[in-house]
């Protein structure tokens, strides 16, 4: 019995989730989801001087990818990159809406730009994030004396890939 609770109600999270998904970034219309992988890693900013001051500035993501058994099958990178297998993917912002979890990423929804490779995601369109938590640039430490320095934020996300709309 305490299993098939735990089951629901991840199975319900899991649905707010997707609707929340679909109300801040939507999918395109017509678009087949391909995959859907769990990423876990690092949003990576560097201390710089700007604006007549010091900030936080991003540099690039890292992480590694999950498949729903939780087996590493791929990495995210600068560029924004992913590369699974012998693919490899590039986006571009397209849209993006704050995360309704405090202190998350923003969800973004990215088309794809460029392609490598003849694998899994040689046939992608569309890059979504979601279920974002964590990766924002620290509130504060970034002054002179720590310019050039880098923090590297953990983060979380679910990456959802999908093909061209038909």
């Amino acid at each position: 019995m305490r299993k098939t609770a735990s089951c629901l109600i991840a199975m319900f999270a899991s649905l707010g989730a997707a609707q929340a998904a679909d109300e801040l970034v939507p999918a395109p219309k017509g678009a087949p989801l391909l995959l859907e992988v769990q990423a876990d890693g690092v949003q990576i900013y560097d201390c710089e001087a700007k604006d007549q001051g010091f900030a936080w500035v991003f540099k690039a993501p890292e992480a590694n990818l999950f498949d729903k058994q939780n087996r590493q099958i791929g990495t995210h990178f600068a560029g924004p990159s992913w590369k699974i297998g012998n693919s490899t993917v590039v986006g571009e912002a397209v849209s993006r809406a704050d995360s309704p979890a405090s202190g998350a990423i923003p969800w973004l929804l990215l088309k794809a730009k460029s392609h490598e490779g003849t694998g899994i995601l040689s046939t992608v369109a569309f890059i979504r994030r979601i279920n974002t938590k964590g990766g924002n640039a620290p509130a504060g430490g970034c002054d002179a004396a720590h310019k050039g320095e880098q923090a590297r934020m953990r983060y979380d996300a679910l990456y959802q890939f999908f093909g061209a709309a038909k």
